[in-house]
């Protein structure tokens, strides 16, 4: 069983003009909310630990969980409102993001929460704006302290400045997560945000240093490549028409995740 941490929310595209603005194409994400319905496609047992609105958007998200196969019982609900990302698309097709989520729902998982947890958790991943928004950092920060030393613990960090702007709070969850992470996954995107002028091979030295066992930064239409103690490994992408990025990293992770699962590498730590 894997147990996937974090937000869940509404991503809303541009629709084109009407006659009296425009029209918008809300569509459930949230990078966590991603890898579970990720992990999930791919048969992968999952529960998803997040804090969903009980107003029609939660409901939504809510129901797409369902639907999904992705085990909702560790799902605190509330009345705050669901947080909204707008998503710009460039003309390669990568997205930027803009959120409306101050108070919103996804923030307030308290530690109550981690009391639904089921039994036979053999992975926890998490990442993204929950590592560093209160109350949810707070709650996720007491779930990796008592489950790092026996529970391999996965780390994205997949940095997001327009809702938390200060890049010393991102630096900081990376510098007290390293030593608890045993999967480090990073975007070269995310890493040069965090230690500019850093390369992948510097930085993956450092965090094996500290404990992680295995690094992999993505490094978009150039590949991958990771590392352990022991081995290095670079894959290159398969070409294809791209229609958009949105979730690429998420669905890394997912199928990164999931091969290790079928692999029986996901032992505890």
């Amino acid at each position: 069983m894997f147990v996937v941490c974090g937000e869940a929310l509404m991503d809303v595209f541009g629709a084109g003009d009407t006659a009296a603005g425009m029209a918008l194409d809300a569509r459930v994400g949230g990078s966590p909310f991603n890898a579970a319905v990720g992990l999930a496609r791919l048969a992968q047992p999952v529960t998803f630990l997040s804090a969903v609105s009980r107003g029609f958007l939660g409901e939504r998200l809510m129901r797409a969980l369902v639907a999904e196969g992705v085990n909702t019982s560790a799902v605190q609900r509330n009345d705050a409102p669901t947080t909204l990302g707008l998503v710009g698309l460039d003309a390669n097709r990568v997205p930027s993001y803009s959120f409306y989520g101050e108070g919103c729902a996804d923030r307030q998982l308290t530690a109550d929460a981690l009391a639904a947890l089921p039994q036979g958790v053999h992975a926890i991943h998490l990442g993204s704006y929950a590592t560093v928004v209160e109350p949810i950092a707070s709650t996720l920060r007491t779930l990796v302290e008592r489950e790092h030393a026996r529970t391999l613990i996965a780390y994205d960090p997949n940095i997001r400045l327009n809702v938390e702007p200060g890049l010393a709070r991102w630096r900081d969850m990376l510098d007290w997560m390293l030593p608890r992470t045993h999967l480090m996954k990073i975007s070269e995107e995310d890493l040069q945000l965090l230690l500019p002028g850093t390369s992948p091979g510097e930085f993956a030295a450092g965090a094996l240093r500290r404990g992680v066992k295995l690094v992999v930064v993505t490094r978009g239409a150039e590949g991958a490549v990771a590392w352990t103690l022991q081995a290095h490994a670079s894959v290159p992408t398969v070409q294809i028409e791209v229609i958009d990025t949105v979730g690429a990293g998420d669905t890394f992770q997912a199928a990164l995740l999931t091969w290790l699962a079928e692999h029986a590498m996901l032992s505890a730590p």
